[in-house]
Formats: C-alpha cells, structure tokens, sequence
C-alpha cells in the first residue's frame, strides 16, 4: 500500500524497523521475533541497508521475505553512498516487480573499510538528489502502482551531527521535501520536547507532510552506550540517567527503567496528536511488546485507535 493510503487509513501509524540479519542464527531469531510483531499489525516495517550498500542483498532478501511470506508491509531503506545511477534503477525496478510501494531515501554512511571513498564520485550527492530520482523514475510510470513509490526521508529531532547549523538543517530537509517526499521518519530520541520543537520547527518552514517519532527503547547499559555511538548527538535528559543510575548493575531493572521511560514517551506523543510512532528494535521483540502492554493496547489498531479519541 502506497505510503499516503497508509496516512489516510491511519490517523496515528505505528511502525517497527528492522536490519537484514547475517547469519542463519540471527535469521532464525528475527524471524521468530517478527511473527510476534506481525501479530501487532503494525501500518508498516522498514529494513535497513548498509553503510555503502553492504547489505544491499541481505536487505532485498529480507524485504521479498516479508512481503511474500508475511502481511507486513515492507519499507526499504536506499542510500546515496557508493551507487550510480543504473544501480539505483535496477533495485528500484526490482522492487517495482516485487510489489513494493515505498521506500526511505537517506543520504547514509560510507563504509567503514572505504578509506579512498571519494563522495564525488556518487550519482546521487544529497538524498533530496535521490528522492528527485525516484519522482522521475515514478513519472516514467515504471512502478505498476499508478501511484509509483511513496517517499519517505529522515529527520533529526535533536540536530544532524554533520549540520550543526540549524538554520541550514531544516533548510536541507525542506529540500528533501521540495524534490518530492511524502513523510519525515525521525531519528531517535529521549526527550519529546526535542521533537515538538522540531515539528513546529518544520511547520514554520513550511514542511507539511507527516512527521513519524522515532522511539528507540534503552535494554541495557551497553546498548544505551552504542546508541551514543552509532546515533551521533543523541542526548540523554539527566532525569533517564539518574533512573538508570538508581538501577546500577540489575540488567532487568536497567530494562525496566529503559522500557518505562519509552512508554511514557509514546503516551505522551499520542496525547499530543503525533502523525506516527516508529521502533527501533534492533531485531527483537520484547520490549515493543511490553511497550504496548504498558498503554493497555493488544495491537497497533487499537493504538491507532485510541489516538483519535
């Protein structure tokens, strides 16, 4: 389903997100995992790709997985880095065959072990350069869907690490949305004042269309120092350290701590008419899962519907 009849079926979405496992052990896990998200009906779920394109057949794989096998509705990730023009059309049109109806245009990351990347050497320079490629790739009615691939492009609620000009951030973003996108999916964070300020912020510099929350769920103090890591400028409010300082050294009660301060996250967004809610969940289950028991919900629908009220 094309993103903007998911909007309009959903006053509130709620989605989760995935990365293509690597190895048979975690394939088997996630998708034990998935088939207990799937049973919470979500509006959609992303797949990830890697940094360069690294897992850009993992992530194929597990896109035509979950659209074939599954009544999920599947989202991938594109990136700018390491592609020409000719691979980006033949994925896009391998999608197109497949049934797929959205995709998430992002710049991304160079890979790790690049060390001459040349970023000029990219077809696509910025990701409002690829989102213009997927409009024209639409025009040329080479999608079966009338309609073509809905948008979707990235947001950073608490500032981009590589724009710290804020001005010139949202002036990007509103750039994203000019060549053609049709949703803004946040990055994560912790404090919901962040994204409030960033949604007027949006609404100020006349960006229009819907606005997912990213959530990620803290599950242990080492998962909450890699977040730190991979998730550059990530602030984490004095008042979730002290409740994760209080939990010392009892992995359990660290969750706790981590899934209770997402619940009352996402409480919050409802309260405040947020578009939708995205998870982060690193491959599993639980903490999603106990998110939604947490607001009294059994599924997604019932949260979608419980928002209007």
């Amino acid at each position: 389903m094309h993103i903007n009849e998911i909007f309009a079926a959903d006053r509130t979405t709620v989605s989760f997100e995935f990365f293509p496992p690597k190895t048979e052990a975690d394939a088997q896990a996630l998708y034990e995992n998935i088939s207990l998200l799937e049973k919470l009906q979500p509006s959609f779920v992303s797949v990830t790709y890697g940094a360069g394109g690294s897992t850009r057949q993992l992530t194929h794989d597990l896109v035509l997985r979950l659209k074939q096998t599954t009544t999920l509705d599947p989202i991938p990730h594109l990136t700018c880095v390491c592609h020409s023009e000719a691979e980006i059309a033949e994925i896009l049109d391998k999608y197109a065959q497949a049934g797929i109806s959205n995709t998430l245009a992002l710049g991304g990351d160079p890979p790790r072990d690049a060390k001459n990347y040349d970023k000029k050497a990219d077809a696509f320079q910025h990701a409002a350069d690829l989102v213009r490629y997927i409009r024209r790739f639409n025009e040329r009615g080479a999608h079966p869907d009338r309609q073509g691939f809905g948008i979707g492009v990235a947001g950073f609620p608490e500032g981009h690490p590589a724009t710290p000009n804020r001005l010139e951030e949202l002036d990007y973003l509103k750039a994203k949305v000019d060549a053609g996108a049709d949703y803004i999916c946040t990055q994560l964070f912790f404090d919901n004042h962040d994204f409030y300020d960033f949604r007027e912020r949006c609404e100020l510099a006349g960006i229009s269309v819907p606005i997912i929350a990213g959530i990620m769920p803290i599950t242990s103090l080492g998962g909450m120092r890699r977040m730190a890591q991979l998730a550059l400028g990530a602030r984490f409010p004095a008042k979730l350290l002290r409740a994760l300082g209080r939990a010392g050294n009892d992995a359990e009660a660290v969750k706790r701590v981590g899934v209770h301060w997402a619940t009352e996250q996402c409480r919050d967004l409802l309260d405040n008419q947020v578009r939708g809610i995205h998870f982060y969940t690193l491959n599993k289950s639980d903490a999603t899962r106990q998110i939604y028991q947490n607001l009294g919900l059994e599924d997604s629908i019932s949260l979608r519907r419980a928002a209007r009220l």
